[in-house]
Order: structure tokens, then sequence, then C-alpha cells
């Protein structure tokens, strides 16, 4: 296959191994061996792609495992079982612990001058029902789903439109796919190694038969009544939910399967009998039988690590629950808290709305002086004392210092404590007025009183409003703090009703010249600063506003700079510019970053890195060390 691609080289060509592993060399799972026995699975051997991904994990420094046992696990929200899809982190193509783009579900990959890329799928793969994983799957989702009216009325996603164009995309033969476009997409393969992926592909004998093109009418009809739905593309929407992770009967490629139909507060997740990773010694991963998932209050998520019903937990764990974590250790609840580091770019950040409805506070917040104000009057070293025992690093939000865009001096602008020059531009931006108490007035006449509202959810964000709090009345500003749930929060965001909000910084605090800095500019509602220029961008004009400040349109400039960019030289002159826009502008006003991240693993847990980096993009939070090759020393959970 190599020679045949090679006249088309123009770009990076990445070719996953291809050994060949005779069928005694591999082995059956006991887990699988009695539904083998009893004719109900084909054997490994026939169940493994014809070229499986052999891991090598002497390179990374792991040991080999045993297959079996159980692994137990807390999320504090019934939807958040998607996070077996975030740890599973089973990609097209998908990061290794360096940030090294690999291919995993992909035999490979080729890219000519990032305006083409050619997928090339592994022979013999089969979907976790048996079916065959072909290329007749990325066409059922490119011509059926993404571009069929009724299931997707906005077309495909953003990713794949280069300046307003959608790609061409063939399928030559049942393990080729191929997408090109005009301009260069560079992000294309990137956006595919994703903690939240855009599955491209969709298991299409399943979904087939909710499909009105291709299901019997009637069948279809009684399936639509039987599901209480409106249609049959509610209904095949209700079933396609790849990323929810929620459908027992829908089939996936990634390393367990989930075996819990409904909701529950348990939920079991069984590994994939198709599953396409195997280590050198022809043992198929994931070498853990059985994950269990259990919802639980986030208030009891310590508590329960603590006395040892979690093998491995760190979401819902953050700095302050280290003490109690390192209690539970001296007890005896057999395990060890590993201390990794956070990948966001700030562990606590304001976000003024600048796009917030009322428009006396709309105005002040579109006042450089007043967010520079408000970020010199916060005193981050006490924060950082007070909070994180100064293991955590102060200043604005900016990349850390694993990025090579990393400048000490952004994260040290407009980030010391200064009281005195907080007050001069306070005043100079004409809120100069206070009352008997020392709080400004605003232009209207109302006391300044800013409601910061946060998702309620992690105390230090609170204790650390608290601390501001005291910071910025000094300086004139009452701040009132709203506790919200999450989904309330971003909706009021969106809605325009909230004035600032407090959450994590940017989730890549890691980016290489390879990143799209798309989350730099005004292009998403989620950037909790500019909810209605996203809206905006994302309606395609629609809804939402443009954005009407010139730094945030250089920002969109940028971005377009990277986008049409050829060389790495050219995407890393728009990065830097972009930084240095936002700690100049301080859209959002960083706190500390850094802070350690706990993570508990069981004594009897293996190859989990005791050092590593906690991070949503890149890193899919466990995903990028793998889960698949964690394994119990004894094989039991």
């Amino acid at each position: 296959m190599l020679d045949v691609l090679k006249p088309l080289l123009t770009a990076a060509l990445c070719l996953a191994p291809l050994p060949v592993l005779a069928g005694p060399d591999l082995q059956e799972s006991k887990f699988w061996k009695s539904e083998v026995k009893a004719g109900y699975l084909p054997p490994v051997a026939e169940r493994l792609p014809d070229v499986p991904l052999v891991v090598n994990l002497a390179a990374k420094g792991r040991e080999f495992g045993i297959q079996g046992g159980t692994l137990n696990t807390m999320v504090t929200r019934s939807k958040d079982i998607r996070q077996m899809v975030v740890y599973g982190y089973a990609r097209l193509a998908g990061y290794d612990e360096n940030y090294r783009l690999q291919p995993d579900i992909l035999l490979g990959f080729l890219n000519e001058n990032n305006r083409r890329f050619t997928l090339k799928l592994r022979p013999g793969h089969h979907w976790s029902s048996g079916d065959p994983f072909t290329s007749d799957d990325f066409r059922y989702w490119w011509e059926d789903v993404a571009n069929h009216p009724e299931l997707s009325p906005a077309g495909p996603p953003d990713f794949l439109r280069v300046n307003g164009k959608l790609p061409r995309v063939s399928f030559p033969d049942e393990t080729t796919v191929i997408y090109e476009w005009d301009d260069p997409n560079p992000s294309f393969l990137h956006t595919l190694a994703q903690a939240r992926p855009p599955f491209i592909y969709r298991p299409a004998k399943y979904l087939k038969q909710y499909h009105a093109d291709y299901a019997d009418p009637e069948m279809l009809e009684e399936e639509v009544d039987y599901a209480r739905v409106k249609s049959w593309a509610a209904l095949h929407n209700k079933f396609d939910n790849m990323y929810k992770f929620d459908n027992h009967e829908l089939p996936t490629l990634q390393p367990w399967i989930n075996a819990s139909p409904g909701k529950k507060i348990r939920h079991q997740f069984v590994r994939n009998p198709y599953y396409h990773r195997i280590d050198s010694r022809g043992v198929q991963l994931p070498y853990i039988d059985t994950v269990e998932m259990e919802i639980v209050s986030p208030g009891l998520v310590a508590a329960k690590s603590n006395a040892g019903e979690a093998d491995l937990q760190a979401r819902g764990l953050g700095f302050r629950d280290i003490p109690i974590l390192r209690k539970g250790e001296k007890d005896g609840s057999n395990y060890k808290t590993f201390l990794w580091g956070s990948g966001a770019a700030s562990q606590i950040a304001i976000y003024p709305n600048l796009n917030v409805n009322d428009p006396v506070w709309r105005g002040i917040f579109r006042d450089v002086r007043v967010r520079r104000a408000l970020s010199l009057a916060i005193n981050r070293r006490a924060i950082n004392r007070a909070l994180y025992f100064n293991l955590a690093k102060p200043g604005a939000m900016t990349v850390l210092e694993q990025s090579e865009f990393f400048d000490p001096e952004l994260r040290a602008a407009w980030a010391d404590f200064d009281p005195e020059l907080a007050n001069r531009l306070l005043d100079e931006a004409g809120l100069d007025k206070k009352d008997g108490y020392g709080i400004r007035y605003l232009p209207d006449g109302r006391l300044m009183e800013l409601v910061v509202e946060t998702a309620g959810e992690r105390q230090e964000v609170e204790n650390a409003l608290q601390i501001i709090s005291d910071d910025w009345r000094d300086v004139g500003i009452k701040l009132v703090m709203r506790p919200l749930d999450r989904d309330i929060l971003r909706n009021r965001v969106f809605s325009g009703n909230t004035m600032a909000s407090a959450w994590f910084g940017w989730d890549n605090g890691l980016p290489q010249a390879y990143t799209s800095p798309v989350y730099l500019a005004p292009t998403d509602q989620v950037f909790l600063s500019w909810p209605k220029w996203g809206q905006y961008y994302q309606t395609g004009g629609d809804a939402g506003e443009p954005p009407d400040m010139a730094p945030a349109q250089r920002l969109m400039e940028l971005m377009q700079d990277w986008d049409r960019a050829t060389t790495d030289e050219e995407r890393s002159a728009a990065w830097r510019e972009m930084l240095k826009i936002h700690a100049d502008q301080v859209y959002a006003i960083g706190v500390v970053a850094g802070a350690p991240q706990p993570v508990v693993v069981s004594n009897r847990l293996r190859n989990v890195p005791k050092q590593a980096t906690w991070a949503w993009d890149p890193g899919a939070h466990f995903g990028l060390y793998r889960p698949d090759e964690f394994f119990f020393e004894d094989g039991k959970g």
C-alpha cells in the first residue's frame, strides 16, 4: 500500500505498524471464552482487524498486563456516562503522550498540503456488534445524516467548512475515504482527535433501520409510536448518540461498551470483543474487563474516594480534597493520590459579559480600563497562599509553560496587585462617584454591584470569590456571588442575563502551531465573555450579534490568517498576536493556573502514570494515557 501512495506524497504520511500475527499467538480472553465456546462469538483471531494496532508497551515504559477485573469510578451527573467515550479515547487519529498525532482506528492517513486527506481503514475491522466497519459507515454519515435536511437542518458541522465551502467526499473502496477542499483545512485531523470527537462515521447497518430512506415504512411508524417521538428523524437522532453513550444497543468502536440499558445509579461497561488494539504478546486490549461508573452527589466524591470506593478517580476531586485523600491513604484505604498538572489555561477565570443585555453594564465592560482595573484589584498571591498553599501560579490567563507560545510577560499583564492603579483607571472610566460606604455609582445612578455567577460545583471558586470580594470592595466595587446549576448558568450567559461568570480558563492551555486558535476568536458562545458574538459566527449570522469592537475583529482576521497559512511560522505568528491581544484587552480575568489535580489510584492498578497532565483537550483527561492499558496486578478489581 505504501508503494502505491508514495507518488502522492506532498505532505506527511502516517501509517500504523503492519505486524502479521498468526492465530496461535493471539490469546482469547476469559471474559468472552464461554461466549466463543457456545458459538455466540467468533474466536479472537476472527474478531480482530486483519491489521490490528499493536501497542509497544516497552517504548512507553509500561508493564504487560493481565486481563480481568472491574474498575470502579464515579461521576456526578447521569449524562456524564459519556466520560467513557472521553476516557476510552478510541479515535480515528489520536495524540500520544507527547501530543503527536498517530493513527488509531485508522490504519493510516495521507495529508496532502492540508487540502486533501486520504483516510485508510483497517481491513477486517468490526463494530462491537460484529458488523463490518467500512467506508460505507462514513458514506452513511456524510450523505444520509450530515447532509440530510431532516436529521441535520444546519448541515455538516462547522469544522468541515473552509471559507464557507464544504469538502468533496469520496469513497473509492471499502477501506478508503477521501476529504478534499480547495483551501487548506489544517485542523481537520486534529479535530478528529478531540476529547469530544465529531464522529464522521456511523454504524450504518444499525441506524438504517430507523432511517426513512432505508426502513420499512410501517415498521418505522410503529417504532416512532412506541418511542413516543414526533417523527422518524427524532427517533433516529434519539438512537444516534455516539458521544452520549446512553444507547446500549448502538454499536461502538470504544474499548468498553455500554451494558446498562436505561438510567441507573450504577452503570456497567464491558470489554469490546472486537476492539482493534492488542499488545505485542497477542493479548487483546483493554486489559480490564469491566468498568462500573457510579453516579453520586458532587459532595460525596472525595468522601467515597477516601473510603477506598474508587479504583481510579479525578473527576469531582479538587485541590481542597487533597488533605482528606492523604488521610485515607494513611488509614489503609488501599490507594495512593497522584498530583497531576492541569492543562487548563487558568484554574479560575472571571468572564465579564461584553454582550450583557443591560446597556449600562455592557458599556462599562466594553471599556478596557474597567477590565484592567478588575484584574489589577485582585490579590492573586493571597488566593494562591490561602487556597493552593502556593502550589499554583498566579497571573493573567494565557497558555501554560509547556506550550511553545508561553511568554511570562503575558501572564504578568495587568495581573500585579495594584489597587492604586485600579482606582485611577476606574476614575478615568467615569466611575468616580461613590456612596458613603465607598461603593461607586454607575452612570445611571445605581450602585456598582457586580453579580458574578458560578456553576456551584467547585468550592475553590466560591472561596476565591470571597477573597476577591474584599479586594474589589477596596476599589469601590461590590461583588455579589450567585451559584447556579451549570446548565442554567450557561443559558443565562447565552441569553445575555449574566453580568459576569466564573469558570475555568481555556480548556487547551497547551497549544502548538498545529492547534487551531479558533477558541481565541469570537467564534463560540461557550466563551463566556462574548456569547452573542460566538452565536453570530456559529449560526452564520442568523442569531446573535457581529463583533463590533476592533480588537475582537482583529482576532477574527488572525484566525483566518491561521486557517490560510501554509507554514508553521505563519501559524505561530497568528497565535502570538492573538495571545497578545487577549493579554492587553483582558477579555477574561485569569486568577491562578496550574493547581495540582488529585488523582486517586488503587494500589493494585498498574500503568497509570504518576506524573501527567489532567487536560480536557488535548488529552481527554485519562484518555491520552490509554486506560485500555491499565490493569490490576492480580487481574481482579
